[in-house]
């Protein structure tokens, strides 16, 4: 298995490389790729050392899958280049998402419609996968008519710069700003750049990709806010199904569905927060309970790590299921 990570360098591509250390994913040869400035570093991976090369040298070599966390521009143009020479690549960026020719893939949901034929195979947004995961089993039995999300997003979503604004500006020192606006002591009501209807990028994300996932049917409407928190993204969630429930039935479906966590004890103040479920792979969910404007309506609070299953974890995820399915 000849594996390259195309953004070896950045937070996600980093994080790649823990998760397939952390799942003993079988690797034999890695081929970590970056930028020109990077080529000739040293990544260690499992005791061993691995030269970092560019995207042109990576064409010279045999590659049995990609993992692509560089951007929607790289992601445009070179993961093409790399099915031709029959490699499969898994893209992290939001380029190939929304393209009908192409799957969006969270395994434990869809993962069952992935075929041979698939040469390029998307991740969803980081926001899009917790939600969904906490919506796909309540969707099979319940039928979700409408959803209205306000998400909690964590400056890592964003990446290195932002990290380094939050901590310089608790520093109290000046640097460039990746925000409009300073993130330490505030709240920001916009994730990426505003579209022609009022709404953010991410907000979209989590309207389309919701729909392309689980059903087109499913109504999606989303505030996206960025907040001063390192790791880790919170959504508020009040869901409208056309099935009557109970919360009992609720959670019962909650912990069934892999990858999913219960935290709901508020008798004793226990429900998700970023800072214990940092480094996890669970989508935890917690504050269940039913709106009481609304019978066949559900409020929750849902929590992941943006870096590990909102990213990484769900890419290498991927992988693993078209090895354990024979997909190539």
């Amino acid at each position: 298995m000849k594996l390259a990570i195309i953004g070896i360098t950045g937070m996600v591509g980093r994080e790649m490389l823990e998760v397939l250390n952390e799942r003993n994913f079988h690797v034999t040869d890695l081929i970590p790729v970056a930028s020109r400035k990077s080529c000739g570093k040293l990544i260690k991976f499992k005791n061993k050392n691995y030269k970092i090369i560019s995207l042109s040298d990576l064409l010279e070599k045999k590659v049995d899958i990609a993992l692509f966390s560089a951007g929607s521009d790289i992601s445009k143009i070179w993961a093409p280049k790399l099915v031709e020479k029959g490699c499969k690549v898994i893209d992290n960026s939001s380029y190939w998402r929304m393209n009908k020719n192409y799957k969006l893939i969270v395994p434990e949901i869809n993962g069952s419609t992935l075929c041979k034929n698939d040469m390029i195979i998307s991740s969803p947004n980081c926001s899009t996968i917790q939600l969904v995961m906490a919506l796909a089993p309540l969707h099979k039995k319940l039928i979700i008519d409408r959803v209205i999300v306000s998400t909690y997003q964590a400056v890592s979503g964003t990446g290195k710069k932002a990290i380094d604004q939050l901590n310089n500006e608790i520093l109290e020192q000046n640097i460039d700003c990746i925000y409009p606006h300073q993130i330490y002591s505030n709240v920001l009501p916009q994730c990426d750049d505003f579209t022609d209807n009022g709404y953010t990028k991410e907000e979209m994300k989590l309207t389309l990709e919701t729909k392309k996932i689980l059903d087109d049917n499913i109504n999606v409407v989303a505030t996206a806010v960025r907040v001063p928190v390192f790791r880790g993204h919170s959504e508020s969630v009040n869901i409208s199904f056309t099935k009557e429930f109970t919360i009992d039935q609720i959670k019962k479906e909650l912990d069934n569905m892999s990858g999913v966590r219960v935290m709901d004890d508020i008798v004793n103040n226990e429900y998700p927060m970023p800072i214990n479920t940092t480094n996890q792979d669970l989508v935890f969910v917690g504050r269940i309970r039913r709106d009481f404007t609304n019978e066949k309506t559900l409020n929750m609070w849902i929590v992941a790590d943006n870096l590990r299953k909102g990213a990484a974890t769900n890419t290498v995820q991927i992988a693993e299921y078209l090895l354990d399915n024979n997909l190539f």
